[in-house]
């Protein structure tokens, strides 16, 4: 499923991992955690001018053509007002301007609301989420993006195209023998009908994916307090470690896709909490090689679920 290269230095080991399926690779050089450039999160903002908040989301928040949000549960979904693809939209998870713990029925809320706007257009669909300025987000008020256009973005492509290769040359999904190899790997973190482990080749720090057993967005209603009760169990595990911020992204084939090869999957990665210093984990290797440099190895962030409980 993947292939590695080591080299060992003066300063310790670098590994070169290759993604069989996609080609993607990182660099991962564990001895690079010994910077400590992470420390604990400054706070990011008042709610003060927040147009997210209560009062303000219902007046200065842009609305659907028919004027209307969408509301499910607490959270409120309308049109982003900067729009980075054809059909984005913006999910307000809670209320609440700072949370310290996501409660469990306010993010099934959110997602399915998100879900539910993005069901309108037809495409690629992704629900995305930037927690905290230094993961990306604007507005510091907790809120999910979703996005749907008629081509897949640039990762989703390299997967469900490879998917689909993978399919027509060995007669099974890929997504299937990947759970088969990763089972039995010390990555697993834990399983239900959606499995959860440290990906082997990791876009970003800590990455951890869950593999869902559906492919499109019109499947995913069944199984989304599942993919919640998950993804709280790894932002838990994070906050134990002493991270904050995040970034969190599902990825969908197009509709009337189901059985050509993909999984949709939820892909999790750690980012710096906020800091005075603007300190990044993102540089010249993340942006414009498109090859991370990873500090933890995924069999030692496994290591690390488990003693955790």
């Amino acid at each position: 499923m993947f292939t590695t290269h080591e080299l060992r230095t003066k300063r310790g080991v670098l590994q070169y991992r290759r993604e069989s399926l996609t080609g993607i690779r990182c660099r991962i050089s564990p001895v690079r955690i010994k910077r400590r450039i992470d420390a604990l999160p400054i706070s990011s903002s008042t709610r003060e001018n927040c147009p997210f908040c209560p009062g303000a989301v219902d007046t200065v928040t842009p609305t659907f053509e028919d004027g209307s949000r969408l509301r499910c549960g607490e959270s409120v979904t309308f049109p982003n007002l900067y729009p980075f693809a054809r059909h984005h939209v913006v999910t307000v998870i809670t209320p609440d301007h700072a949370v310290d713990r996501f409660d469990r029925r306010c993010l099934a809320d959110a997602i399915s609301g998100t879900a539910e706007a993005l069901a309108r257009s037809s495409g690629y669909a992704s629900i995305n989420w930037n927690y905290l300025p230094s993961a990306g987000a604007s507005i510091v008020h907790p809120h999910l993006q979703g996005i749907v256009d008629p081509e897949p973005t640039y990762l989703a492509d390299l997967y469900i195209s490879a998917g689909r290769r993978y399919l027509a040359d060995h007669g099974r999904l890929y997504w299937d023998d990947l759970v088969e190899h990763e089972r039995c790997s010390e990555r697993l973190l834990f399983e239900d009908e959606i499995f959860w482990s440290a990906s082997p080749v990791p876009l970003g720090e800590r990455e951890v994916r869950g593999i869902l057993p559906v492919s499109t967005l019109a499947e995913l209603e069944p199984y989304v307090e599942l993919l919640v009760d998950g993804l709280l169990r790894v932002l838990d595990f994070y906050r134990n470690l002493g991270t904050h911020a995040f970034n969190v992204s599902i990825f969908f084939d197009a509709s009337d896709t189901t059985g050509r090869g993909h999984r949709a999957f939820c892909s999790v990665i750690a980012r710096l909490n906020p800091n005075c210093l603007s300190m990044c984990d993102s540089a010249f290797m993340e942006r414009l090689h498109l090859e991370p440099v990873i500090l933890t190895l995924p069999e030692d962030l496994g290591a690390l679920f488990r003693e955790q409980g």
